[in-house]
Formats: C-alpha cells, sequence, structure tokens
C-alpha cells in the first residue's frame, strides 16, 4: 500500500515539473525574443500613428516616400537582431527552474539523470531512493517570470510614449479628419471631397405671421415659392468643395452675390481639411432666381415671386365726437393686409395763433387703437379725455395716421371739429378757465392774466360764496407773478385748471381723473403685453380708483335728488356687475387672450361713461315721467306671470310624479333615479298641492287685477291699450279657472299664453309712447353722440324703453359659457398629449387662436 502510495507522488511530481518546464520554457523564450522584436513593433507603432493622424496625406509625394521608406529601413535594421535568437535547452530550463526555485543539489536535473555503469540491485535501488528524495523537493515547485533587459535599455520608458500615441492616433482614425494607413500608398493622398448637403429655408419677416418655407423638403421639389417682401433666406451647405457661390439674378437681370460665412460655433477649416460648413444669408425684396454653383457648375436654384407689402389705409367711419361723459370719440376703419403696427391722431388749430405767440404746451396725443388681427370690418374705436389739455374748446384738425410693421404710412383726409371741453356752469370757474387758456395759448399773456384775476378778486366779498376759492386764486397769482420759466408757467396752468374743477364739481373730479389714470395705465399694460404681476398692480390700482369714484357718486347722489332719481329700478350699476367684469379683464389677461380683455375694458369705459354723464342730464317730467313708470309696472307685471308660470309647472310636475310612484314602467334602469328622489323628498299631500294651487289661484286674480288697472292708467295718459293686453287679460282668467280646478298642465299653458300677448301689448305701447315723446326729447351739444339714450351704463335697453322682450340683445345663458369653458379645457387637454399627430396639433393650435 506504501509503495502504491509512493507511486502516485511521484507520478504527480513528474507531472508539475513537466507543466513548470513548459512554462519557464514560455518565459524564457519571451525575455529573449521581446527585447529583440521591441524596436520593430514601435517603429510600425509609430509609422501607423503618423498615417492615421493624417500626417503623411498632408505630406508632399516625395517627402511621403522618403518617410515611407526610412521606415522600411529602420523596421529590416531592427528585424537584423533577430538572427541572435536561440531557443533555451532542457538543461537550461532545468537550471533555471533550480534557480528560481533556490533549490540544492539539482533535484530536478536528477530525475532524468542515469547511473554512468551497469548498476546492481544495491546500486540502482540507491540511486531510485536518491531520485525519490530528490521528487518529494519538488512539491511546491513553481515557474518563473520573464526578465527582459528592456527597462535597462529604456530607462526612460520612451516606450511608453509611442503606445500612447498609438491609442490616441487610433481613436482619431474614425472622426472625419482621421487618416488611413493605405495614405502611404496613394499618389498625391488627400482626403475624398464629400457630396456637399445643402439645407435651405426662407422666413418671411414676423409681423406677417407666415410659416418659415422649408426649401430642400421633398414637397417643395419644384423650387418655385411665393413670399412676403423682406423675407430672409439663409442656406447652410455642408462638405463639398468649398468653393460654392450664392447668387441672386432679379426680374431684370441684374446679380447680387450673397457673401458666405463660417455659422456661429463652428471652426475654421484647416487647409488641406474638407471644407467646412458655410451659411448664406440675405434679403428678398424683387422677384427673381437663387442660384448656388459651385466653380462654373450650377448646383441648384430657386425662383421667388415677391409679394408686396400694401401700404395701410385708414379713413374716418363717422365723424369725431364728444362721448357723453366729455371724451373725444374717435371711429375709424384700418385696413392693412398684415395688420398695421401703429395709429395715432394728429391735431392742428383750425385757426392758427399770432406768428410771435410763444405756447406752453404742444398738440395733444392721442395713440389710436388697432382692431382685432382678422376682423372682417377692422373697425375700431378710441377715446381719450382731452378736456384737461390746453386746446379743449378750441376748433381744431383731426388727421388720422396709420403706420404698419414695414414703416410705410397712411393718412386720412382732414376732420374739422371743436375738441371737446369740460363744461362748467359756475361763472367763477369760467373765468379761471379762461385765464388757463389764456396763458397755456401764449406765454406773452401772462400780465393779461394777472389783470384778470386782479378784477376777479377785487370784491371778492361779492364774488366768492367760498372763501377757500378766493384763497386758491390769490395763490395762483402769486406763483404767476413769480413765474419766470415756461416749467413754471406750466405748474400754473395746472394750478388753475384744479381751482377751476374744485370751484364747479368740489373733490369728485379727482376721483374721476385718478379713474381714467387707472384704466388708461390698464390699457397701455396690455397693448405693451406686460407681465403678470405688472398687470395685477394695474388692475389694484383700476379697482380702488373705480370704487373711491362710486363711493363719491353716491355721496353726491345723496345730496343731489336729481342726481339719485336718474337711474330708474332695474338700471342700476351694481358692485356685483363691475366687479364680474373686472375679474373677467383680469382672467382674459393673464391667460393671454389681451386682446378681449382690451374689449371688455373699452365696455367698462363705455359704463363708465354712460354713468358720468348720466350725472350731467336731468330726468325729463310731466307726462314722460308717467309713461316711464307705466312701463315699469309692465315689466313687473311680465315678470311676476314668467314667475308663476314656472312655480306652477314646477308643482304639477312635483305631483305627478308623486301620483307615477315607481316611475314609468317603460322606463330604462338607471334613469329617473335623482328625479324620484327629489319627488319623495318634496313630496305633497292632495290637501296641501290643493292649497298651494288655491295660492297661486289667489296670486295669479291679483295680477289680472294689476293688469287691468294697468290699461286704465294708460288710457288716462291718452295711450290706447292694444289687443295683447286683453288676450292676456283673458288667457289670465282660464289661468285662474284652472289653477282653482288644479289643472297645472292647463294653467301651465294659458300663462305662456298671457306672456306671449303680454310682449305683444308692450310693444304696441312702447310705439305709442314713442311717438308721443318725440317732441319733448331734445338733442344733445354739437358733437355729442345720438342713440344711445336707450341704452344703461352696461350697453342693455334701458327700461324706460320699455320691458326687455329679448328682441334686441342676445344674452348667453349660463350653461353656453360653462359648455364653451368645457370645449377649451378639451382642446387644450388634446393639446397637452404628446403622441398626437402633429397635423392635429396644428389643427388644435388654429382653434385656440380664433378669437
Amino acid at each position: 500500500m506504501t509503495e502504491t502510495t509512493s507511486v502516485r507522488d511521484r507520478h504527480a511530481h513528474f507531472g508539475r515539473l513537466a507543466r513548470t518546464r513548459t512554462s519557464t520554457a514560455a518565459a524564457m523564450i519571451f525575455e529573449r525574443l521581446w527585447p529583440l522584436i521591441l524596436p520593430t513593433l514601435l517603429v510600425l507603432a509609430l509609422f501607423a500613428s503618423l498615417s492615421w493622424l493624417g500626417v503623411l496625406r498632408l505630406m508632399p509625394d516625395m517627402a511621403r516616400v522618403g518617410l515611407v521608406a526610412a521606415f522600411a529601413i529602420v523596421a529590416l535594421v531592427c528585424l537584423y537582431a533577430l538572427r541572435r535568437f536561440r531557443l533555451p535547452t532542457s538543461a537550461e530550463i532545468d537550471r533555471r527552474i533550480e534557480a528560481s526555485n533556490r533549490l540544492e543539489h539539482n533535484p530536478v536535473s536528477a530525475q532524468s539523470d542515469r547511473l554512468a555503469e551497469r548498476p546492481g540491485a544495491f546500486a540502482d535501488a540507491l540511486w531510485r531512493e536518491h531520485q525519490r528524495r530528490m521528487a518529494e523537493r519538488l512539491a511546491n515547485l513553481a515557474g518563473d517570470l520573464p526578465r527582459t533587459s528592456v527597462p535597462d535599455r529604456d530607462p526612460w520608458a520612451l516606450r511608453a510614449a509611442v503606445a500612447l500615441l498609438f491609442v490616441v492616433a487610433f481613436a482619431f482614425s474614425f472622426s472625419p479628419l482621421g487618416g488611413s494607413l493605405l495614405d502611404a500608398l496613394r499618389p498625391q493622398a488627400r482626403a475624398d471631397i464629400l457630396p456637399p448637403r445643402i439645407d435651405a429655408w426662407v422666413t418671411p419677416p414676423a409681423y406677417t405671421g407666415k410659416a418659415p418655407i422649408f426649401m430642400t423638403s421633398s414637397g417643395n421639389a419644384g423650387g418655385a415659392f411665393t413670399v412676403p417682401t423682406g423675407s430672409e433666406v439663409a442656406l447652410r451647405v455642408t462638405g463639398g468643395a468649398g468653393d460654392e457661390t450664392l447668387n441672386y439674378i432679379d426680374a431684370s437681370g441684374n446679380t447680387r452675390e450673397i457673401a458666405a460665412g463660417v455659422p456661429v460655433g463652428a471652426a475654421k477649416p484647416q487647409p488641406g481639411a474638407p471644407a467646412g460648413p458655410r451659411q448664406f444669408a440675405g434679403k428678398l425684396t424683387t422677384d427673381g432666381a437663387l442660384t448656388l454653383k459651385s466653380g462654373d457648375e450650377d448646383v441648384q436654384s430657386w425662383t421667388f415671386t415677391i409679394i408686396p407689402d400694401k401700404p395701410p389705409v385708414i379713413e374716418f367711419t363717422g365723424e369725431p365726437k364728444q362721448a357723453l361723459n366729455g371724451t373725444l370719440e374717435l371711429n375709424y376703419k384700418i385696413s392693412d393686409d398684415y395688420g398695421a403696427a401703429s395709429a395715432n391722431a394728429e391735431f392742428t388749430l383750425a385757426d392758427p395763433p399770432a406768428a410771435n405767440a410763444a405756447p406752453l404746451y404742444k398738440a395733444p396725443e392721442m395713440p389710436l387703437a388697432l382692431p382685432r388681427r382678422g376682423a372682417r370690418a377692422n373697425a375700431a374705436k378710441s377715446t381719450r379725455d382731452l378736456t384737461e389739455h390746453a386746446w379743449a374748446g378750441a376748433r381744431v384738425k383731426v388727421t388720422l395716421r396709420a403706420v404698419d410693421a414695414a414703416g410705410q404710412q397712411a393718412v386720412s383726409e382732414t376732420k374739422v371739429m371743436t375738441l371737446p371741453q369740460r363744461p362748467f356752469s359756475n361763472p367763477l370757474a369760467r373765468a379761471v378757465l379762461e385765464e388757463r387758456r389764456l396763458l397755456a395759448l401764449d406765454a406773452r399773456a401772462k400780465p393779461q392774466v394777472l389783470r384778470l384775476i386782479d378784477a376777479i378778486t377785487l370784491r371778492p366779498q361779492d364774488t366768492f360764496q367760498n372763501m377757500s376759492h378766493y384763497l386758491g386764486i390769490m395763490s395762483a397769482r402769486t406763483r404767476l407773478d413769480l413765474a419766470a420759466t415756461d416749467d413754471s408757467l406750466r405748474e400754473v396752468v395746472s394750478y388753475l385748471w384744479e381751482i377751476a374743477l374744485g370751484i364747479e364739481e368740489g373733490d369728485l373730479s379727482a376721483a374721476e381723473k385718478r379713474l381714467r389714470q387707472a384704466q388708461q395705465a390698464l390699457k397701455d399694460a396690455l397693448q405693451r403685453g406686460a407681465s403678470d404681476e405688472e398687470i395685477d398692480k394695474a388692475m389694484k390700482e383700476l379697482r380702488e380708483a373705480m370704487n373711491e369714484y362710486l363711493r363719491e357718486f353716491a355721496e353726491r347722489a345723496q345730496k343731489d335728488p336729481n342726481v339719485a332719481d336718474q337711474m330708474q329700478p332695474g338700471e342700476e350699476i351694481t358692485q356685483q356687475d363691475l366687479d364680474k367684469l373686472m375679474d373677467q379683464i383680469e382672467d382674459m389677461a393673464k391667460s393671454g387672450n389681451r386682446e378681449q380683455a382690451e374689449e371688455l375694458l373699452s365696455q367698462l369705459e363705455e359704463m363708465m361713461n354712460n354713468l358720468q354723464a348720466g350725472r350731467d342730464q336731468q330726468q325729463g317730467q310731466g307726462q314722460q315721467g308717467q309713461m316711464r313708470k307705466q312701463m315699469n309696472k309692465l315689466g313687473e307685471i311680465m315678470r311676476r306671470q314668467q314667475e308663476m308660470m314656472n312655480e306652477t309647472y314646477r308643482m304639477d310636475q312635483m305631483q305627478r310624479g308623486q301620483q307615477q310612484g315607481g316611475g314609468n314602467p317603460d322606463q330604462q334602469p338607471g334613469e329617473g333615479g335623482d328625479q324620484r328622489g327629489q319627488n319623495n323628498q318634496g313630496g305633497m299631500s292632495p290637501e296641501e298641492f290643493a292649497d298651494a294651487m288655491r295660492q297661486l289661484q289667489e296670486r295669479q286674480g291679483k295680477l289680472r287685477g294689476d293688469l287691468d288697472q294697468l290699461m286704465q292708467d294708460l288710457q288716462g295718459l291718452g295711450i290706447k291699450p292694444g289687443q295683447g293686453f286683453g288676450e292676456a287679460g283673458d288667457a289670465m282668467g282660464q289661468a285662474e279657472t284652472a289653477l282653482g280646478e288644479s289643472q297645472g298642465d292647463e294653467a301651465v299653458g294659458q300663462q305662456g299664453r298671457a306672456l306671449d300677448a303680454l310682449r305683444k301689448g308692450a310693444q304696441d305701447m312702447m310705439q305709442q309712447m314713442q311717438q308721443a315723446m318725440q317732441g319733448d326729447q331734445g338733442g344733445s351739444g354739437e358733437g355729442r353722440r345720438q342713440g344711445n339714450s336707450g341704452r344703461d351704463p352696461l350697453g342693455r335697453p334701458r327700461a324706460t324703453s320699455g320691458p326687455d322682450i329679448n328682441d334686441s340683445v342676445k344674452i348667453p345663458d349660463e350653461i353656453d359659457v360653462q359648455r364653451a369653458r368645457q370645449i377649451l379645457e378639451a382642446i387644450r387637454k388634446r393639446l397637452g398629449n404628446s403622441l398626437s399627430p402633429q397635423i392635429e396639433r396644428d389643427y388644435l393650435e388654429r382653434l385656440l387662436e380664433l378669437r
């Protein structure tokens, strides 16, 4: 057993020894071969690096051939050193193993040695025992690593620099400027010229609203385009020979070269390298052809038809007029192919001042609102308060001027009018205003104004009822006497205006002025596209100014009964109306719909204008007042009849649902569940229902009596009640009977017939009243607006024109507004889906842009 184990161990030692000899032989071969072959590899790596970096491609042919020959000679010389290479012998391998493992007495060689003479049995056994003991020392035998002499020959490790250059050059060879190993064999080695890539597009001016055109797309293969004048054409060439030129030949045959430039961020091409990207850019103003050439060869061409930019047209659509609140109102129309950029009204005095006059103020300025883009009528209206200007009350010439985005101008015809001025009823205020006008129109009138002030203040106890007005005028005289510059004189003019306003209307004018300034500030912010923070600030100022003005107006109404009586029931402007309108303005401004925000702001100004004008108008008395009173009564009767019909219908439906109990057997599952729940909650017993119907009967009878009284009152005013009132009385009587019999369905039908008859009678009554009142209504002053007396400050028909029978104004129901909002939200949600096709997204964006 022991002998078998010894034999197995010996075989294992021999196997380990064989593997160690193989690895040691390989290490010795490598350390002998590597120093001999390394110079050749370094030469080849340096040659490959120069080729991949493109050095050989840039060199002249002779220099390149010489360099390649030098590399070949050096490589051959390095290879000649391989003649010294020899393989290691078995003895050298064994000695290397014994030396690396530090073995004594040559245990590796002993395994292959033999006895010199023929051994005997004892000598043979002794020799095998010796080999066995030597083999035991080979249990932990290991090979040896190669030890070259390269570090001794290259102490500075220059071979590592060549290796690093080789790796970098190999990576660079994959770039567009990289070289190839074959560059050494190519005569006049250079890079192939890449075929040019051409990208061309034309961008119309931004004010046209037209989209850019990609001229090199597959859909524009024809090469003919129609673009607005001033469009910018841009062309980018990548690759090619680098000698491309771009020329524009107009219809007259004149050639204009468009210079090329390197795009921003692009590197300048190096000599011998492929041409880098070039970009051409120019404007198109005339018809012609755009041609791209490479040398003398035409590469591509495009033809353009230029759409000229027509000048704008501006014209009056009505005479300049004074609005109800005294502001100047201009109605006009502006037409332009792409929309005007700005417009303004220019004023000149119809009666020029003296040649030596020194006016303190220039002509008033009035920028005009532009019509909405895409509007069919192109009509617009602008109002501006010029009553404070020095020219107020003077005859002026008004000319409208419009400018489009291309700088072209248009001028309207000239209108002559009297510039609106604020009406002053107080003689003292008018005198102060005249002094202010004289000084504003001519600074040399200062002595005359001083004399006028002295005349007014000569007997203050007889002239002034409020001594604070006297002190104000004397303060203005002192300022005027000390004024020596135009700026100080302008301060006196402004002070005289404040004095005149204080004498005429007290502190209310200050509230009006603040309100107008707040409205103008918000309008300016909307037109210039201000930020949301600025819009918030302007809206806050407008709300505060509005509240202050309404508070002052309410205080004046308490003091002056005539002002308080001007607003009839149903015509008042409520705080809720104003808050709702201002909330809408703010929401539209922040959501980007600023054109509609400007329209709502114009409506708010119109409301304030009508309210201020109503403050100055007197309510008619006598028969006209009685007629208005009767019309108000008729409107109240119609409202009560409508409410009674709604209540009758509701009770009838409630009773029907209660009688049906579980509902209609034919009803689909899930339908009517909510209605049955409501019927169960609001159910009525038959006795309660009969009592409710009797109450409605009594109210219907009272309403019929009120109608009879109204007809008698109308006859007393000389107005013959129409046939519609008679039919309404009959229908009310039949409805009263049906209510007494608890026939709700029949009663609702008769009540509806009564409402229709009341509307017919109201129309006939209003026609008779208008004929009776035509001789009593007086016209307004020169230039004042007509035709708005039938509208309240919200633009609705006044109650003085009769009840609203829904034949003049179409007001959208709340459900219509809600439905519109739902549609807009659905469009925005669909537009936010990134997976939607582009054509669908473009269509949805156009829907949202509709106004």
